[in-house]
Formats: C-alpha cells, structure tokens, sequence
C-alpha cells in the first residue's frame, strides 16, 4: 500500500490527469511500442488509431487516482481488465514493461510537475496495482486448467461456415485434438490468434455465440469495413475472406465477466437487447436462460439497420416458435421496403422508452444489453430514468472499457 504521503501525491495529479490524460496515454502506447514493439501483438490496432484505447486508459489511471484510498471501488473494472488480460495469455514479466513505460511517460508529459515525489508515489501505487492483476490473472488460469483442461492458446479446426447476415458469418470451431470443448458460460468470449494480413501474429475477442454445453464453439464475427475516420479491421476481413472449412485458428480458454447469472430473482423477467454484432453473447445467454426454465419470461430485442444485416434471424425465430415464454422484437433504424410488413413487433426507427415499457410490460427486469456505445449510453440512460437499478443494467463493451455514464 502506498504510504500516506505517496496517497497525497497521487491526489494532487488528478485535476493534472483530467486535463492532459489522454496526452499522457497517447505518449505512453507510442513510447511502449517504439521501445518494446513485442507487447503490440497484444493490442487492436483499430482500437490505437480510433483513439479508444487511449481515452480508456485514461479513464482508468484517472479513476485510479480518485479512489487510490479505497481500490475496492474499482473491484468490478478490475475484473473485466484481469479476464481480458487473461485471454491474451498476459504474463507477469509483462507488467514491468508497462510500468516503466508509464512512469518515463508521466515524466516527459507533464515536466517539471512531474516532481520525484510524485514519481516515486505512482511507481508504488503501479506496484501495487499490478500485482493485483498478477495474482487474479494467475487465478485465473488456473481455474482454466482446472475446470476447462487448458490454458493458453490451442488448435482448434473450422468445421463449418454459416452465414448469418450480408456482414456476420459464424464459424464451428472444434478442437483439432478430437476433444470435446468444455461448457462455456453465456456471455463469455474467447481470444482468436492467426497471422493478420502482413503475416504479423494478431489476437482479436469474439464472443461465444452459441448454446453452452455444445459439442464446439461457435464465433460470430462482423466484417469492419472500416470508414475515413476508423480503418477496417485487418482480422475481421481475414476471417471473412480467406477462413475456410478444415482450417486451423488457436483460441484461448472462455473468459468474461459479462456473464448471465440466473441465481437470484427466477421469477423476475429477463431483457436482452442486443444492437448489431452485440448479439453475439446475447444470443448464447438466450438460449441458456430458455433451457433454465420454462416459465421464466424472456424478452430478446434487437436492433439492426435493416434486415439485411440482422443476424440469426431464423434461429431467434425458432426459439419464439418453440418457447412461449420468449417474446422477439425488431428496430429498424434503416428499414427496407420488405423489412416493412407491418407486424407490431417491428418497429422502424431506434428503441424508445415508450416501446421497451410496452414490450417489456413495465420497467421491472434485469437488462443486459451490447452494442454500440451510444446505443448503450442511450439505453443505460432510459433504465436509469425509469427507475432500473445499476444491479439490473447489466453490459459489456467490445473493445476498451468504457464508462456509460456521463
């Protein structure tokens, strides 16, 4: 724990860290990359250029500073980080070179305000962050060699390409060794690793789309095609274009603290809303809440530009067929003339308050809820409104942590 003294220090940098964290961040990845370019394997590069990486980050070093007395708080956070830091295989000896790099960057950032005292405070508190990840790291792979048979990377075989919109395609993976996939929990992920494009070793997250207890897994990935402001994703299109039946790709073990827990509350109703490729852990959750129980009302919405890009349309369809207690409903914020069939549980436009208090039937359920952030923030915004505990609004970013609230 850092000494009295070093918690003052670290205090006075947070009106410093509001003002220039971002600069900070920016400095920090460009100086690690330069001078440890292995680590880079580790990280999206989308997620570098689009600047989300580095607002996340600094998001969180400020965060840590204001709750530097009381870590606890961020206990929820930490634990997303340490499961994504797990699917990528992070190692302890990873943690000095993130260190070093951090404090060298504080000190050409922020100057002559960066004293020693200040310093010497944040390579304390570094060390003791860092070895709260460690330990909960290494917790965690051993609950996967336990509990699942692996940790680490494995071989697994492409045993089937589905399509499932004009940009998903989903892919059954098995594993190459003839064994059978340990259960994953609904809402986990799994880290792919291949070559991208320029033959460069590349790990990417993609939850896992189908029904626990399958005999393989099932990834559902989108096509980012990139724009003038965020370039396409080199893996995502690798996948599309080159992936076929009987190729090899390694995954990591099931991670993911965006999980369904249906432990508490069984009579309470369930929402899942789900925008665009944000179904995809969704979905697996769907499926396990309707196989827990027959009663239990479950309500699935989704939303898509139009129908073109709406993803397991049939498979949903079957569920509403075979369930009467799972109710489906569609948004259409680009809808086509044939996506406009007039059926009440498709809507042209985004969801408002007023549809989800309808479909839902009231404001009383537990929400989970993926896809894009201002999707979320919105829908974060419309529970929190009406009355929804933060227990009850329940969802996970692709991508870097982002706080949904302003």
């Amino acid at each position: 724990m850092p000494t009295a003294a070093q918690i003052d220090a670290i205090k006075r940098t947070v009106p410093v860290l509001q003002q220039h964290g971002e600069a900070l961040t920016r400095h920090f990845y460009a100086r690690m990359f330069e001078h440890n370019p292995e680590v880079r394997r580790y990280f999206n590069p989308a997620h570098q250029r689009s600047g989300g990486q580095q607002r996340a980050l600094a998001g969180a070093i400020l965060a840590y500073a204001r709750h530097i007395e009381d870590p606890s708080a961020l206990a929820g956070a930490i634990e997303v980080i340490a499961q994504k830091h797990a699917s990528l295989t992070i190692q302890p000896e990873h943690y000095p070179i993130v260190g070093e790099n951090l404090l060298a960057s504080i000190q050409e950032v922020l100057g002559d305000a960066a004293t020693d005292d200040i310093l010497d405070a944040w390579a304390a508190a570094y060390g003791e962050l860092a070895q709260v990840f460690i330990d909960r790291e290494q917790a965690i792979y051993a609950g996967q060699r336990e509990r699942q048979g692996w940790a680490g990377f494995k071989s697994f075989t492409v045993e089937r390409r589905q399509v499932e919109s004009d940009n998903i395609v989903s892919l059954t993976l098995v594993p190459t060794d003839g064994s059978t996939p340990p259960a994953h929990l609904p809402g986990q992920y799994v880290s792919v690793r291949l070559q991208d494009a320029d033959g460069n070793t590349a790990m990417r997250n993609y939850s896992l789309s189908n029904a626990p207890g399958a005999a393989a897994y099932r990834i559902s990935v989108k096509r980012e095609v990139g724009n003038r402001d965020v370039p396409g994703g080199d893996v995502s299109n690798r996948i599309h274009d080159r992936l076929a039946q009987g190729d090899r790709i390694e995954l990591s073990p099931p991670c993911g603290a965006f999980t369904l827990d249906l432990s508490a509350s069984a009579d309470k109703k369930l929402v899942f809303i789900a925008g665009g490729v944000g179904i995809t852990p969704l979905i697996s959750m769907a499926h396990a809440a309707l196989k827990a129980s027959a009663s239990r009302q479950v309500i699935f919405i989704q939303a898509a530009r139009h129908g073109g890009v709406r993803a397991f349309t049939s498979e949903l369809e079957t569920l509403a067929q075979d369930h009467p207690n799972f109710a489906l409903y569609t948004c259409f914020s680009e809808p086509r003339q044939t996506d406009r069939n007039g059926d009440h549980q498709v809507k042209d436009g985004e969801l408002e308050a007023n549809d989800l208090e309808r479909w839902v039937g009231g404001w009383d359920a537990t929400y989970y809820f993926c896809g894009p952030l201002p999707m979320m923030q919105r829908i974060d915004k419309m529970l929190d409104t009406n009355g929804v505990a933060a227990d009850d609004r329940r969802y996970e970013c692709f991508g870097p942590l982002q706080p949904l609230a302003a």
